[in-house]
């Protein structure tokens, strides 16, 4: 006859003990690990995910792994991020710099006006990315950001909007 060991699951106010007690110096190490406060909290909850999965009955989750995990996470974090902005600053250095290069006024107005497109909000600074420069459609904007296409239309128009009053208020 089976004992019904095998099937036994932690107590969960065993495992909200276990989460008060550890998660204070969890974060704390994974704050050393992440950029950022967001990142770090993201960390640590990767972390706890990771201990709940692979827990086992009548034992405590496994704290060395939760260090582990924010540990492994933190570098993976840190390659995707290196990777991306290595990916950004070579699309940069190889974009047409004649888009805004004729003449003092222009490089100002250039100046600008990439103050102001960084000054967007991310969605609407993406949306209008991938018009302008990347050249697509809204519909290839919706497929590639997974949202509908007129979302995707209206972000734009957000944000030109945002641009317009921007610039008015510094050309005006």
């Amino acid at each position: 006859m089976n004992s019904g060991l095998e099937n036994e699951q932690p107590d969960p106010i065993d495992w909200e003990q276990w989460l008060r007690q550890h998660v204070p110096a969890l974060l704390l190490y994974a704050r050393l690990q992440a950029p950022c406060e967001a990142d770090a909290q993201d960390l640590v909850q990767e972390a706890a995910v990771e201990c709940w999965r692979r827990r086992t009955a009548n034992s405590d989750p496994a704290l060395p792994l939760a260090y582990a995990t924010i540990r492994r996470r933190a570098i993976d974090l840190a390659r995707s991020t290196e990777r991306r902005a290595r990916r950004e600053n070579t699309a940069l250095d190889e974009a047409p710099q004649t888009w805004f290069d004729a003449s003092v006024e222009d490089r100002e107005r250039s100046r600008v006006l990439q103050q102001a497109v960084s000054g967007l909000s991310a969605i609407h600074r993406e949306v209008i990315t991938l018009k302008v420069w990347g050249g697509l459609t809204f519909d290839e904007i919706a497929t590639a950001l997974e949202i509908p296409s007129n979302t995707a239309a209206s972000r734009y128009r957000y944000g030109l909007e945002q641009l317009r009053h921007v610039v008015k208020e510094i050309f005006a």
